[in-house]
């Protein structure tokens, strides 16, 4: 039998407890990594997919944090190490929106944003890189020293009235990774993003789940569909590969064309 991909490897995901990061941490496991599956607040969807890769023959456990709290995160870590003996892949998912105009927004929303989807980002990042660095290159399981994968967002590069926090959380997202991709570089830790466009996920259920919301979305998407979360899934897969054993520092944008500005498909 064919050897899968990241067969013998660890990873980590954030918030995987559903959309977007549930699948990622599926499709990891049926690559052959194990898996631990990072939950906040919903243990019951956690265990639903650690139970689902387990009867599709993976491996995975799930595990309760708040990424922005640098206590919980060491937690988070040391089960990682107790439960699979280490890391390969992280993949810092986790992300929260709380939306508002900026003459109406709190602190506490500018600063949910911030801790989860930046600082969590950080905190992560920093916990597995210790990792990484703690332990030789296996070139058995893997040509790198260890990958981190953040989720990002289109609205790293394209402004979004009313959600300020979210879009300042993602650009700085997207600095941090270029700068720690540069300085890890040399020691064979790779670090990269993917920019989701619009995914159907409950966080953005309103923008896609009736005809006239989803008819309004498309005329944003040239490719003519909504992203599915396996869309996203797909290309961690991937990043977290030998495969892409010569990209670094890049934002893979998974969007079906949303950046390539489809307001001027007809003229300017």
């Amino acid at each position: 039998m064919q050897k899968r991909s990241l067969e013998g490897q660890k990873a980590l995901v954030t918030g995987a407890g559903r959309g977007i990061g549930a699948a990622c941490a599926r499709a990891l496991g049926q690559a052959g990594a194990a898996v631990l599956v990072n939950f906040f607040g919903d243990a019951g969807e956690a265990s639903k997919l650690v139970d689902a890769i387990k009867a599709a023959g993976g491996q995975a456990s799930a595990f309760e944090a708040d990424v922005s709290s640098e206590t919980e995160v060491a937690k988070l870590f040391d089960e990682m190490q107790a439960r699979f003996g280490g890391i390969d892949i992280l993949v810092n998912n986790a992300g929260v929106q709380a939306d508002s105009k900026l003459v109406d927004m709190s602190m506490a929303q500018w600063m949910k944003a911030l801790s989860v989807d930046l600082t969590g980002s950080f905190l992560c990042a920093r916990a597995a890189t210790r990792m990484f660095l703690s332990r030789p290159v296996n070139p058995t399981v893997s040509c790198a020293a260890g990958k981190i994968v953040f989720i990002s967002s289109v609205h790293q590069w394209i402004p979004w009235a009313g959600h300020a926090n979210y879009t300042a959380a993602k650009g700085g997202v997207q600095m941090f990774m270029k700068s720690i991709a540069q300085e890890l570089a040399p020691q064979h830790i790779r670090v990269n993003a993917i920019a989701p466009g619009a995914i159907a996920t409950d966080i953005n259920r309103p923008a896609w789940d009736t005809p006239a919301a989803k008819q309004q979305l498309l005329k944003l998407i040239p490719y003519g569909r909504v992203g599915e979360v396996e869309d996203i899934a797909k290309a961690v897969v991937w990043l977290s590969s030998d495969e892409s054993d010569y990209v670094t520092g890049t934002t893979i944008a998974v969007d079906g064309g949303m950046l390539l500005y489809p307001a001027f498909q007809h003229g300017g």
